[in-house]
């Protein structure tokens, strides 16, 4: 019988080092990498969060696909909140595979200046991002705390939802719920 896939759920604000850590990890795992930026920029010439919210959908699709499979996978994502975080830590569950918070902290001063530096460098394949949103996002990022990093404790889902699946596809759109 194989060893259940693992789902690694990367979760930081821009310029944490997420997608570098997912690269790493990637041939480590060894394991699917989903990074919705890179689908960004080649499918819709731009940011725009309700087509994110679709993409991510879809991957997130794509990945417990692939954990059915036996196949790690990472969602670069950034995963803000805690809820994004459980939900799909349920949904991994209820494929019979193992999930992994990997939180990447950054320091304001250290964040901004990846950020500047990312777009100086690759600008085709990133966005300027302004000292107003990097402060209003900072405020918006839920910290996961040491249950979810060590997995240990799953919080029930919202009482208005009968599962984090239906959970899960108010949140991305796209995202089947197969799990209801």
């Amino acid at each position: 019988m194989k060893e259940p896939a693992t789902l690694y759920l990367l979760v930081g604000l821009p310029g944490a080092g997420k997608t570098t850590k997912a690269k790493q990890l990637e041939v480590e795992a060894p394991a699917l990498r989903l990074t919705p930026d890179e689908w960004m920029i080649p499918l819709f010439g731009r940011d725009d969060p309700a087509a994110r919210d679709v993409l991510e959908g879809r991957l997130i699709w794509t990945a417990l696909c692939a954990l059915k499979l036996h196949t790690n996978v990472i969602l670069d994502f950034g995963f803000w909140g805690q809820d994004e975080r459980s939900s799909l830590r349920w949904m991994a569950r209820q494929i019979g595979a193992k999930s992994q918070v990997i939180y990447l902290p950054i320091d304001t001063v250290a964040q901004r200046e990846r950020v500047q530096n990312r777009f100086i460098e690759t600008p085709d394949q990133t966005w300027q991002i302004s000292e107003t949103e990097l402060t209003k996002w900072r405020t918006l990022f839920d910290e996961p705390d040491e249950a979810e990093l060590s997995d240990s404790l799953l919080p029930a889902h919202p009482p208005e939802y009968k599962t984090w699946s239906a959970w899960a596809t108010k949140r991305w759109p796209s995202l089947p719920d197969e799990y209801a």
